[in-house]
């Protein structure tokens, strides 16, 4: 039953279209801009840092709410379904016409929750990289290496289980992937009105 309301409690979390609100106070939106991706990582290129960092921050607190309420619920796989059901509401928000982004902020605020040290060094990471290369770079490097990072603190069933929600990322990169691929043959094909 914990992991059940903490899931609930998460998808409702995750719903909330923080970076689309964020987004449409400043005009823009990011449906219909940009890679039409509604989530922080849009947001950042329509809006620019600094009207784009409380799109980043709710999208990440929505994910970090989620593992702490299931931490008090239930214990580590409680936080753990509360941060993949606010990652689902995130992609498929009940607010927002179940159209929403790629969860990848709403997995770094959930990653604090699940392993706060690992997180630590996974910020440190990324302040490193972003300091020689890029934010973009630096950011990728810390999600990435969560992981393993996390393997010098938390059990491996544990770091397994972020895997899965590493996962989902990756699955929902893959279908946006496909979806600009097959829009892409059907804006091309012979007939097609032109979008130019």
């Amino acid at each position: 039953m914990d992991y059940i309301l903490a899931a609930m409690m998460g998808y409702l979390l995750g719903s909330v279209p923080v970076s689309g609100l964020v987004a449409a106070r400043h005009g823009v939106d990011l449906r219909t801009a940009g890679d039409r991706n509604p989530g922080a990582w849009n947001a950042l290129e329509q809006l620019g840092p600094r009207r784009a960092l409380p799109a980043f921050v709710g999208d990440g607190l929505k994910g970090l709410l989620a593992g702490l309420t299931g931490w008090g619920l239930g214990g580590f796989w409680a936080a753990w379904a509360g941060v993949g059901a606010a990652m689902i509401g995130h992609a498929l928000p009940l607010f927002a016409g179940f159209r929403g982004g790629k969860s990848v902020m709403t997995f770094v605020g959930g990653a604090i929750a699940l392993c706060p040290p690992a997180a630590l060094v996974a910020a440190a990471v990324c302040a490193v990289v972003t300091a020689t290369a890029s934010f973009a770079w630096g950011a990728r490097a810390a999600v990435f290496g969560f992981p393993a990072i996390q393997l010098a603190f938390d059990p491996p069933g544990r770091v397994a289980a972020t895997g899965c929600l590493m996962a989902f990322i990756g699955l929902r990169f893959g279908l946006a992937a496909l979806h600009a691929r097959t829009s892409g043959r059907a804006s091309s094909a012979p007939g097609a009105r032109s979008t130019r």
